[in-house]
């Protein structure tokens, strides 16, 4: 099964029975200002990305191929988990001055520990390494990466940190509920820049999850490969990020650098060839002797599309936001304005599917106009996290009722065309949907990692590109139209309303060669199903 979230979602529900007095010893403990993170006064260094990217193969190349290409950014998705993997891996290892990553999550697992070994390595080389990191969902292992603090040529700086730096789940979660108002905050931006000149960005966290490499959760998901004038512009969006008064530097929350520190991640990456990942399918040993697919992107072989974009992206404070109006705009007004101007076809992929009411009141308006509205998101079956799920049951049947079409991914997709993962990964029925893509009218495409739903929208910092390509959005909406097969998914429709009745969800999918109806919300069992609507009772719908 999908594994759980484990940070803010988890403890929405599970607070309510800690002890009044450990709150009360954990508020003593803790002390300070509840507005201010841990370490904020701690000193550091005001620092920028790379001035002069043409002094890099990169930024030549890529300079030469954007003058070619009338000035414009070129773009390659990687719907591949494992290709997701090996880029980011290849990109590290080929940096030449500069990598900075940001990300919501850098799991310390298998995939994870190599990548950390690969920085540690572009530092040795003299490559400067900045990794800025979310504190909201690590778990123990995790803080492998910031054991890399303090080795010469890398910083890492952490986003609005918790003050506790363990993993007991009760302490954690009673900061949560004292310090809410600051720790509901997170940054849930995805990105990799090297030399300033290449980029990759998305919905893809660090983890054997997010690579679709571990038999026991694969999370579907897509990267866009950057190069261009585009990537200068991804640069300032991180230094806004890794400058702001909320990226604290690792130091400060007491990590200190020691030889066994800075070693471990070597050891672990001769140790560790990335098992999971060569028993995952999709040739990975091959690829990664060849250096495939990165080589391919550099040398054509693996061509990129050429075309406009604009970054949108919320700023390092987004609740404080005053200079673009209400909170979340920043990255939410842009994707809204290119769906109200939809004119046939708005097709939406997104995990979590929780709408405020102008978000409904827009999808309305677009069916009003005879637009056709498809949504591809989790089943119950497939969601890793179940209070997302129980919001988004609040709104399938009145959307469904304005035409709405939805398409809810299984756990166990029938075939692997457009899954992102091999037949192999598949079979073990442990699929959920991660990315977040919506096409306009097959002529421009977001991509990035802002969810449709109201945490995105107030709560998280998101970043993401709106590509002006009918190509990109073509081949974007064939993943779609693969992912919402019936032998991938469930097309949930409305059985109509018997006198003084009302209409009933019906869940439609082909199991083998034989199409299939449920009349009850498929679901991994009974307990799974009792959970999720039980939770569906609460007003959480704000938090998700």
């Amino acid at each position: 099964m999908p594994a759980k979230a484990t940070g803010w979602r988890a403890r929405l529900h599970g607070v309510g029975t800690w002890l009044p007095s450990l709150a009360v010893l954990i508020l003593v403990s803790l002390g300070g200002c509840a507005s201010l993170p841990p370490g904020s006064s701690y000193p550091r260094v005001h620092s920028l990305a790379l001035s002069e990217p043409q002094t890099t193969q990169f930024g030549r190349q890529f300079a030469s191929d954007s003058r070619a290409h009338e000035g414009k950014s070129g773009f390659r998705i990687i719907n591949v988990g494992v290709d997701g993997f090996l880029v980011r891996l290849e990109m590290i290892n080929a940096a030449e001055r500069t990598l900075d990553l940001q990300y919501y999550i850098f799991r310390g697992d298998e995939s994870g520990r190599v990548l950390t070994g690969a920085l540690l390595r572009a530092a040795d080389r003299g490559v400067r390494v900045r990794v800025l990191v979310d504190d909201g969902e690590t778990v123990a292992g995790d803080e492998q990466l910031l054991g890399l603090s303090g080795h010469t040529g890398i910083e890492i700086r952490v986003f609005n940190p918790w003050a506790y730096r363990g993993h007991n789940t009760v302490v954690r979660g009673t900061e949560y509920l004292l310090r809410h108002s600051r720790l509901d905050y997170r940054m849930h931006n995805k990105l990799l820049v090297a030399d300033n000149s290449v980029a990759l960005t998305g919905g893809r966290n660090i983890g054997d999850q997010y690579f679709q490499i571990d038999p026991e959760s694969q999370f579907a998901d897509d990267d866009v490969f950057a190069g261009g004038p585009i990537t200068q512009q991804l640069s300032a969006k991180f230094d806004d990020f890794w400058n702001s008064s909320l990226a604290i530097p690792a130091e400060a929350l007491g990590r200190r650098d020691s030889p066994e520190a800075t070693s471990a991640p070597k050891r672990e990456h001769k140790a560790a060839r990335a098992r999971k990942a060569a028993n995952a399918g999709f040739n990975y040993g091959e690829k990664l002797a060849a250096g495939e697919p990165f080589a391919g992107i550099l040398a054509g072989r693996l061509p990129l599309v050429w075309a406009d974009a604009q970054i949108v992206c919320d700023s390092p404070d987004k609740k404080q936001v005053v200079s673009g109006g209400r909170a979340g705009s920043l990255t939410y007004e842009p994707v809204a304005d290119a769906a109200t101007r939809v004119r046939s076809e708005l097709l939406m992929v997104t995990p979590y599917f929780i709408p405020s009411r102008d978000e409904v009141h827009l999808l309305e308006a677009g069916r009003q106009k005879g637009v056709r509205v498809r949504v591809l998101t989790n089943s119950l079956e497939s969601t890793p996290d179940l209070s997302a799920h129980s919001g988004y049951m609040h709104y399938r049947t009145p959307l469904l009722q304005d035409g709405v079409e939805f398409h809810e991914v299984r756990s166990l997709p029938g075939n692997s065309r457009g899954s992102g993962q091999s037949a192999r990964l598949s079979r073990y029925g442990n699929y959920g949907l991660h990315g977040k893509l919506f096409v306009f009218d097959r002529e421009k495409l977001y991509i990035g990692s802002m969810n449709f739903d109201q945490r995105s929208r107030h709560l998280n910092t998101e970043i993401g590109l709106i590509i002006a390509s009918p190509a990109l959005s073509e081949q974007t909406a064939a993943r779609f139209e693969a992912m919402a097969q019936e032998e991938n998914s469930y097309a949930v429709t409305l059985r109509p309303a018997v006198p003084s009745g009302s209409p009933r969800l019906v869940w439609r999918t082909r199991e083998g060669d034989k199409s299939v109806e449920y009349d009850s919300e498929p679901a991994r069992s009974t307990w799974q199903k009792f959970r999720v609507n039980f939770l569906s009772l609460l007003p959480l719908d704000s938090e998700l």
